[in-house]
């Protein structure tokens, strides 16, 4: 009853086919979202790379320079070669070529992440900051969008909530991704909510937070966010690990999707019918991964 109630609610472009197999699992909204995030996160991404090689290093505190000894990540070049490195909480790592120091044979120059990783792919700081600002403002409006529309459609009660089988499902779930064995059905297992919890819920709204508290001109509207973060150093360094783990994330979600059957789950995110397995999408069936 729930699945024909999904389908009669998304209109008449989902009328539900022959074949029994096919469901409508992903809405407008959810769909449309999708890949607004995808693309303003791309961009953020890339400009944001160039961005941080304005200033290659990363610190914990209020204040950075020569007279503190809170730097916990670096990216630069040294003379002798000369050679890229990374340094992590002091531990120096060569990795010329990628990072430090990179770009065509006999044209390589001091660039904490190489040309092909930034937008734009010279060095612009400026042209940089207006990409970045302004997907991040789009990343925000859709996040506040796609949260609206979930609590009025019920996607995010009925998708996305936790509830106490899954936990005691959890072990199973990952015993089952370990071993890439797949189940398809209409909802979400306890893994993919954690996930995409995490996500939605922690990540995101971290990064926007720790955006807001890195700009001068939020200071006066929100004079508390420095401080609450520790610092404008310490939220730039936390802005760059949330991006590292969103980084992470997408490469997961595609192994994830390329595992489960990339075909299936495209058609998902782009019409919103998904194949699940054979008698397997009723209410009782077990959950559907990618």
């Amino acid at each position: 009853m729930e699945s024909l109630a999904r389908n009669q609610a998304a209109g008449a472009d989902t009328a539900a086919p022959s074949d029994a197999t096919l469901i409508y699992r992903q809405s407008r909204w959810t769909r449309l979202t999708h890949w607004l995030w995808a693309i303003a996160l791309f961009f953020m991404l890339l400009s944001g790379l160039q961005i941080f090689n304005a200033r290659p290093q990363l610190y914990i505190g209020k204040e950075s320079g020569f007279g503190y000894n809170n730097t916990v990540f670096a990216i630069g070049a040294e003379n002798t070669g000369p050679r890229g490195y990374t340094e992590i909480f002091g531990k120096r790592f060569d990795t010329t070529g990628v990072l430090g120091w990179s770009g065509p044979a006999g044209q390589e120059t001091s660039r904490a992440f190489p040309s092909w990783a930034t937008i734009p792919s010279y060095y612009d700081l400026g042209t940089a900051r207006v990409v970045h600002f302004f997907f991040a403002w789009v990343l925000t409006t859709t996040l506040l969008v796609w949260l609206v529309a979930s609590l009025i459609n019920g996607h995010l009660r009925r998708d996305l909530a936790p509830r106490l089988d899954d936990f005691r499902r959890l072990p199973r779930d990952i015993v089952e991704h370990a071993k890439l064995r797949f189940h398809h059905t209409r909802d979400y297992n306890t893994l993919q909510k954690m996930a995409y919890g995490g996500v939605l819920f922690v990540l995101l709204p971290l990064m926007i937070i720790t955006g807001l508290a890195m700009s001068p001109s939020m200071d006066s509207v929100l004079p508390f966010l420095n401080d609450l973060l520790g610092g404008r150093q310490t939220a730039r360094t936390i802005h760059f690990t949330v991006m590292l783990l969103l980084v992470a994330f997408f490469i997961i979600h595609i192994l994830m999707i390329l595992a489960a059957g990339p075909i299936n789950e495209l058609r998902s995110i782009i019409t919103g019918w998904y194949r699940t397995d054979p008698l397997a999408h009723g209410d009782n069936a077990p959950e559907r991964s990618a």
